[in-house]
């Protein structure tokens, strides 16, 4: 019987599954999901599934199996033809909510979008070092006894000595007989990853911007989640001036001073030097904005601190262009043109939140 709920259990998650799959594009359209996140969980609401199964009717009624029938006769019975039903006071069918893990749910992403895994760059790798155990000893802790191997022992030594007695079959191992698992210390490597979010808060960048990179920093962080051990995440927040904040100011600030993109990429690499040493962690910047910029000077300040200062020390440098009526959007066309062909650059134009969906492929499709 556990074995059978099981399989159904095992084959429920396949539909469920599935189906997630199919309604992905949604998902990432919206903010739903990013509300009913836990720690490890995430909650989602599909529609009802109904899992095929055979419905018996009443024995007095003929149908299919009883009786020769007449040519014509409708195999489905007697039931009422859809919309003919009478109202009543039963509930209808209601969404189903499932948990998924967020491991699940990348795992989704990463086939619906092709995603490949993500490499490691080549230092970025620490070595953490693991007791493990490999082997067998005649000495050691007796916490560390291994009771099989020292019954067996035992065992065998008083067959051969002829003191054991099926009658009354004691084993009393002695010293000689007992055996200790023994370890040793083992490097195993541990991918550490850290996510730099900066986002333009100027008057321009209003609530629907605003929403549309909180959705897809939930993306992002589910994925690279699921491809590092540990992942930290830090928020750098900008108008002419950038802070470090939380990730509840990060969205909900809104200024209405000027914009300077730079004072935000001074400040990330600041944070870098202090706290994230380049030859150890896997770093990954990604700054939002509309596309004004304070001038063109910032502009090309901004190109040769990704240029001289981030590409020798990021995986890649993400920027994606969230579309306003207020921004000119003059700034992505500044990186593509003055940066064209730099692999670590990676830039995305998301013109509403259904943009989201291919914005997501073109940063982490790569695989960097």
């Amino acid at each position: 019987m556990a074995k059978k709920i099981d399989a159904d259990h095992q084959r429920f998650r396949r539909i469920v599954k599935g189906r997630i799959k199919r309604e992905l594009k949604k998902y990432m359209s919206t903010g739903e999901l990013i509300g009913r996140q836990g720690k490890k969980m995430v909650t989602i609401p599909l529609p009802y599934i109904e899992i095929p199964r055979f419905k018996f009717g009443p024995r007095e009624q003929p149908g299919v199996g009883q009786g020769d029938g007449e040519p014509g006769d409708p195999l489905g019975g007697d039931e009422e033809a859809e919309g003919q039903a009478e109202a009543g006071n039963l509930p209808g069918e209601h969404a189903l909510e499932v948990d998924v893990t967020l491991e699940e749910l990348a795992q989704i992403l990463g086939e619906e979008l092709e995603l490949p895994d993500i490499q490691p760059k080549g230092k970025a790798v620490i070595k953490n070092l693991k007791d493990r155990y490999t082997g067998i000893r005649t000495t050691g802790p007796e916490s560390l006894r291994h009771f099989k191997r020292t019954y067996k022992h035992a065992l065998k030594r008083m067959i051969v000595s002829g003191a054991y007695d099926p009658r009354d079959p004691m084993v009393v191992p002695v010293k000689e007989d007992k055996h200790y698992r023994s370890w040793k210390i083992t490097e195993e490597p541990e991918n550490n990853a850290v996510v730099i979010y900066m986002m333009d808060v100027s008057g321009s960048m209003g609530e629907e911007q605003k929403e549309i990179v909180r959705i897809e920093s939930f993306w992002i962080d589910t994925w690279l989640q699921y491809q590092y051990k540990d992942i930290q995440t830090r928020f750098i927040i900008h108008d002419a001036t950038a802070r470090e904040v939380d990730r509840e100011t990060f969205f909900r600030t809104r200024e209405s001073g000027g914009t300077i993109i730079s004072s935000a990429y001074k400040l990330c690499l600041q944070l870098i030097e202090k706290d994230y040493p380049p030859d150890e962690w896997n770093i990954y910047p990604f700054h939002f904005s509309d596309g004004d910029n304070w001038s063109g000077d910032d502009t090309n300040l901004c190109i040769d601190l990704i240029k001289d200062k981030f590409f020798p020390i990021v995986n890649v440098f993400c920027y994606g262009q969230v579309e306003s009526q207020y921004g000119s959007g003059q700034f992505i066309k500044d990186l593509d043109g003055k940066l064209t062909g730099e692999e670590k650059l990676i830039t995305s134009r998301i013109e509403n939140r259904e943009a989201i969906y291919r914005s997501i492929k073109d940063f982490l499709g790569k695989g960097k």
